[in-house]
């Protein structure tokens, strides 16, 4: 593969490819593959020219020195996609419906807990909050809590602002525009912020999906949609496996449009359209 010239003002040689490949799978465990080197040279001679540095070769001078801890985070953040919408493949809010219909059935359940595993810019984890305020879940005897992670601190800084143009939420009916959002008035332009008592069941943190996890579960349902396609085949399945040991029985796994599991998983069965439940 030849050296990747395109503006001709930074080169990104095979070697410097390579080298940043690497410490993206090493930290993330992020595949990047060789058609991915547009997009590194894109998004990075950003960083390059923020930085002042006049090549490749010196960013990762910079990122293998010492106080590397920082820049190593905004390397992440720059590399990693965050393509979502209010609720985005709606099947499974619709099945989550359903299931929290029969769930708050159950005089018993005094618990819900729901991991957006990959929350980008909180649409998702909201969307999950608007679904549970759909069948009035503050007015249930349940404990019901969202937890929204990411690796991306900026686009998690966005998630716990729980603000938005308006045309973000253009799926919605107009009534559920106005019981789920309401205008910020301090804004210069037009803005809606998702109301408190739908916000506050959303709790963002950061999180590496292939470092260690504080938490311990059990989950009632896991979002991971459109996350998978950036691993290699081993780090996805040790990603379910571990997502598998966080849910509860009989709870369920979300993933996204193009990442159905390729093959059986004892601990998992099909359950819908890119839906799995726990069962054992």
């Amino acid at each position: 593969m030849p050296t990747l010239t395109m503006s001709r003002e930074f080169q990104l040689t095979d070697r410097d490819f390579e080298a940043i490949a690497g410490l993206v799978h090493d930290i993330a465990g992020i595949y990047l593959a060789d058609s991915k080197r547009q997009l590194v040279y894109t998004r990075l001679s950003r960083r390059l020219r923020q930085l002042g540095l006049g090549s490749f070769a010196d960013y990762i001078r910079l990122l293998e020195g010492p106080g590397r801890d920082a820049e190593l985070g905004l390397l992440l953040n720059a590399i990693t996609t965050n393509l979502t919408s209010f609720f985005r493949e709606p099947h499974h809010f619709d099945h989550l419906a359903g299931e929290l219909r029969h769930w708050l059935r159950d005089a018993a359940r005094h618990r819900l807990r729901i991991w957006s595993s990959a929350c980008s810019t909180g649409e998702e984890p909201y969307s999950i909050a608007m679904t549970l305020a759909r069948e009035d879940i503050h007015k249930q005897p349940v404990d019901a809590k969202i937890l929204a992670t990411d690796i991306d601190t900026s686009v998690l800084d966005r998630a716990r602002g729980a603000t938005y143009p308006p045309d973000a939420f253009r799926g919605l009916a107009s009534g559920e525009i106005d019981r789920f959002t309401r205008p910020v008035m301090e804004s210069s332009a037009p803005m809606r912020r998702i109301r408190p008592e739908i916000a506050s069941m959303v709790h963002c943190k950061r999180l590496n999906l292939v470092q260690a996890w504080p938490m311990k579960g059990p989950f009632d349902v896991i979002f991971c949609r459109n996350v998978l396609i950036y691993f290699d085949a081993s780090t996805k399945a040790r990603l379910i496996d571990r997502f598998c040991e966080l849910l509860r029985d009989g709870g369920f796994l979300y993933l996204g449009h193009s990442e159905s599991l390729m093959h059986r998983h004892p601990g998992l069965k099909p359950a819908g359209r890119t839906t799995y439940r726990r069962v054992y």
